[in-house]
């Protein structure tokens, strides 16, 4: 797994296939070591270089195998006798006893906590010229430690209920925290589809729908999240997306939840409606590296093609949906990215090329009291808000407005 989300640029979840074979326990096992390994790497790396003469080249099974040990140590807290037992068995036939070696002068010395990793080099570059050291450190903060559930509710009475119900927290109208929910599936009301999971970051950008709005288009909309909350405060939906194997688990939330959306199956950038919407939301694809919380591959996986890539795909997107709204609507624009190339700039961009088209920032009681637009009317979020709280996801949301004729 290691090897193909840091040599092949995969996700952790898609080369968590390789052990689909092993039981469950097992394989929840091997992705949270493999997880923990992601949050800790330049540190962990760190640790290891002091106990080698040569430095052990990146990609060799030598240098894996210690990292899956330590991480094991550190960040699930494994005992000593256990996750030797684990790393060994990697290396038969091969640098065991090199491996042996390192590891046991490591544990006789004593492993250092790492509760605020570093984070990869490039990526504390790019956010430091971009945010500044506070939001760095938050974010170093913040990858050290698995985030909690958040989930979302149809409505406030029913978020309200299940909050006292779990000992949850409420942090925004029709939202609950949960910080250790244990099994999805078994928590009160999944199978009633009273909820469903979303990341508090990520259902801001639904709040901005007007109330007015009638007939609403979410693009790029699998998982589906935003597409029930838009369905939930009444509106009719169209969700557009091309990857039917999303779109299956998406038709499974709405039954599950028993909201109704028109669920499209079809390439934004080549799909063509035969009507304009009163809103249109647009989630669109990007390097997620704000979501690194959940995902820490993420921060290895998105470099500055990546980047580059998302943001020239972001524009066109962009210039599709507007084409597709009424005057006088609304189109939201969001990216769970951190970097400003896909946020603020493709919005200005935007707006420079399109002067019917004008920033409206979020009105009293649209997003929870700790988001605070800046003074574009946009708005940004960083690591290190609510911190206390157990954090967000990063994201940038803004609301543009086509001029009514």
């Amino acid at each position: 797994m290691l090897d193909s989300v840091l040599r092949k640029g995969r996700t952790l979840d898609s080369a968590a296939q390789v052990v689909k074979g092993l039981k469950p326990p097992d394989q929840a096992l091997a992705v949270a070591i493999s997880g923990e390994v992601l949050r800790r790497l330049p540190d962990l790396d760190a640790v290891i270089d002091t106990a080698t003469r040569q430095r052990l080249p990146d990609d060799s099974k030598a240098r894996m195998v210690l990292r899956l040990a330590l991480a094991q140590k550190v960040g699930l807290g494994t005992p000593e006798h256990a996750l030797v037992a684990t790393a060994l068995p990697l290396v038969d036939g091969g640098p065991r006893r090199l491996v042996h070696g390192v590891l046991g002068t490591l544990l006789r010395r004593g492993l250092p906590a790492i509760d605020a990793p570093r984070l990869p080099e490039a990526v504390e570059e790019r956010w430091n010229k971009a945010w500044g050291d506070d939001v760095v450190s938050s974010a170093r903060r913040q990858i050290a430690h698995r985030p909690p559930l958040d989930l979302t509710f149809a409505t406030d009475e029913a978020a309200k209920s299940f909050a006292e119900q779990t000992e949850g927290r409420s942090l925004a109208p029709r939202h609950v925290r949960l910080a250790d929910a244990g099994a999805v599936a078994n928590l009160p009301g999944f199978a009633e589809g009273r909820w469903w999971v979303q990341d508090l970051a990520s259902s801001l950008p639904a709040r901005l729908i007007p109330t007015g709005a009638d007939e609403v288009l979410d693009l790029c909309a699998a998982p589906g999240g935003k597409t029930m909350q838009i369905a939930a405060a009444g509106h009719r939906v169209t969700a557009v997306d091309q990857a039917e194997s999303r779109l299956k688990r998406f038709r499974e939330n709405l039954a599950r939840t028993s909201l109704d959306a028109e669920l499209v199956a079809a390439d934004a950038l080549e799909w063509q409606p035969d009507r304009q919407f009163g809103a249109v939301l647009l989630d669109a694809p990007c390097s997620a590296t704000g979501t690194f919380r959940r995902h820490p591959e993420v921060l290895y996986r998105a470099r500055g093609d990546i980047i580059r890539q998302s943001a020239d795909l972001q524009a066109r997107l962009l210039d599709r949906a507007a084409a597709w709204l009424r005057p006088g609507g609304a189109l939201i624009y969001a990216v769970c990215s951190l970097e400003p190339e896909e946020g603020e700039a493709i919005v200005s961009s935007f707006l420079d090329a399109n002067p019917s088209f004008h920033i409206d920032p979020p009105r009293p009681g649209e997003l929870p009291d700790f988001v605070t637009p800046d003074e574009r009317g946009w708005a940004r979020i960083l690591p290190g808000m609510i911190e206390s709280e157990g954090g967000l996801d990063g994201f940038f949301v803004a609301r543009l407005v086509r001029m009514a004729t």
